[in-house]
This record gives structure tokens, C-alpha cells and sequence, in this order.
């Protein structure tokens, strides 16, 4: 039986820090997320964040711009936030739906109010090994926060695979872990063999978004099992991409891993996002 690693304890520690920083302002940070689509997941995901903005006080808005908004119409919302010295935080609810173009509405966010992480000009500080002038994606964070808590903080020459190439994930946490000296192998759905390139591994992401991908034949007993899938069932129930209760060394749940720290992160990735917007210095 692989030990629990839930993101409960972390989530609480890093919201501590985000209630001092926001005790001590005068006025309520404005974070607005805007849908682009009918995906169940990200209703998900914003309705964890709506929970947790009522309980820090943060002013949250979902700005629904339905699943047949047009491109211009999607960049004219997301330039109107940006402007707007009002709003602190945007996020782009990814994916987005058929049709429109992420790479293309993601340059329409001012790179200071990009609370996920995703605007090009993040990207591409992460990949320069900048992190510190960056504002961090959240998941690709919280999977590195719980990678440490199991495998200790220096994470220097580690292997871990990254199962998911996905621009909300996979790619940010490449760089983030190289970042930290880890030996990364990024893998997809259609990696052959998988079972035998994940074999000497220490840990393994997995984040492609395809429920019962990461199979027990698949896991070595050393490896750690970071799961940062959300897929939501028929029935409403909300599972991840691994199989629960594999046969390594520790694995996270879902719910209750990956999403409480990532969702409290973001929150963090909003006090920074408002220091450097106010010229103020930051950690």
C-alpha cells in the first residue's frame, strides 16, 4: 500500500502566508476567470477557486463568455482585464473550445496579472531559469512542492517522467524541475513501452487528462506517483489519470493531492502578481 500524499497540509501552510499579505491591505484583490468553453473540468476548477476567494475574502468573478464566443471576442474580454487597473488576476480557463486558438488569447493577458502562469513572457522566464522574476504556474508548483515532501528538498539528480506534454503542466514543470537539477523524461499517452522507460525512475507525473492511463504494471515500488489528472465521470465523480492505490512507493489522491495545493498557490500567484503590479518588492 503506497503512503497518501495529500496536499491538504501543504495548501494550509501557503495560506497562512497569503492571509497575513492580505490582512495587511487595505482593499480586496479582484481575480477574474474566464470560460471558454462547455469543459466540465474547468467548472471544476473555477468552483474551487470561487470557494476559496469567499473564504480569504478575495473579490472573484467568472466571466462565462459561452463555448461559441469568437477569437476576437475571447481577445477583446481578456485586453478589457487587462486594462482594467481594477482586476489583479486573470485567468484563462484551458481548454479552451474547438476553434479558438490558446496560444494566440494568451498573449491578450498582461504577463503581471497571469496568475496561472501560462502568458509566453512567464513561459519564457521559467525556461530561461528566471523563476524568481516569474509568476509561477500553480500545478506544475504543486506537483514540485509534493515531489520534495516525498523525496526530500534537494531534488539533484533525480529522474522523473513526466507522462502529459500539456501546456498547463507538462511543459512549465520540464523546465521547473530541470531547474532544480532533476533528469526529466517527458512521455505521452502513445509512449510504447511505457512500463520499462517509467522502470528506473524515482518518481513519475502523470498529467494528460485520460482516467486509468498509469496502470500497476506500469509502477516499480520506489516510485513516487504524482497525479495531476482531473477527468470527471459520468456519474459526477472526479478521478485522475493513475489507478488509485498502486503499487509504488507513494502516490497522490484525487481529489484531495494535487488540487488543494495548486488552488492555494494560485492564491499566492495573486498577492505576487499585486506587489508587482504596485512596484513592490517581491520574494
Amino acid at each position: 500500500m503506497p503512503q497518501s500524499l495529500p496536499g491538504k497540509f501543504l495548501a494550509e501552510d501557503v495560506m497562512a502566508g497569503v492571509r497575513r499579505d492580505l490582512a495587511a491591505w487595505d482593499f480586496q484583490p479582484r481575480l477574474v476567470s474566464v470560460l471558454a468553453s462547455d469543459d466540465e473540468a474547468s467548472r471544476v476548477y473555477v468552483q474551487s477557486k470561487a470557494r476559496r476567494a469567499r473564504k480569504l475574502g478575495v473579490d472573484f468573478h467568472a466571466l462565462e463568455l459561452g463555448a461559441g464566443v469568437s477569437q476576437e471576442d475571447l481577445h477583446a474580454a481578456l485586453d478589457e482585464l487587462s486594462a482594467d487597473s481594477s482586476v489583479h488576476g486573470a485567468v484563462l480557463e484551458l481548454p479552451l473550445s474547438p476553434g479558438l486558438d490558446a496560444d494566440a488569447a494568451l498573449l491578450h493577458i498582461a504577463w503581471r496579472k497571469d496568475v496561472e502562469g501560462l502568458t509566453p513572457a512567464n513561459l519564457a522566464l521559467i525556461a530561461a531559469g528566471r523563476e524568481a522574476e516569474a509568476l509561477l504556474p500553480p500545478t506544475p508548483r504543486s506537483v514540485r512542492f509534493l515531489l520534495r515532501g516525498a523525496l526530500g528538498d534537494d531534488l539533484r539528480g533525480l529522474r522523473v517522467a513526466v507522462i502529459g506534454p500539456g501546456r498547463t503542466v507538462g511543459r512549465p514543470l520540464t523546465f521547473m524541475l530541470n531547474n532544480r537539477g532533476v533528469t526529466v523524461t517527458l512521455c505521452n499517452e502513445h509512449t510504447r513501452d511505457l512500463g520499462g522507460v517509467l522502470a528506473g525512475m524515482d518518481a513519475v507525473v502523470v498529467a494528460v487528462g485520460r482516467a486509468g492511463l498509469l496502470r500497476p504494471e506500469h509502477v516499480q515500488p520506489q516510485h513516487v506517483v504524482i497525479d495531476a489528472g482531473i477527468n470527471v465521470q459520468p456519474d459526477g465523480a472526479v478521478v485522475g489519470d493513475a489507478v488509485p492505490r498502486l503499487p509504488g512507493r507513494a502516490q497522490t489522491p484525487v481529489p484531495g493531492g494535487v488540487g488543494p495545493l495548486t488552488s492555494a498557490l494560485m492564491y499566492q500567484n495573486l498577492v505576487r502578481a499585486v506587489k508587482l503590479q504596485r512596484g513592490e518588492p517581491v520574494e
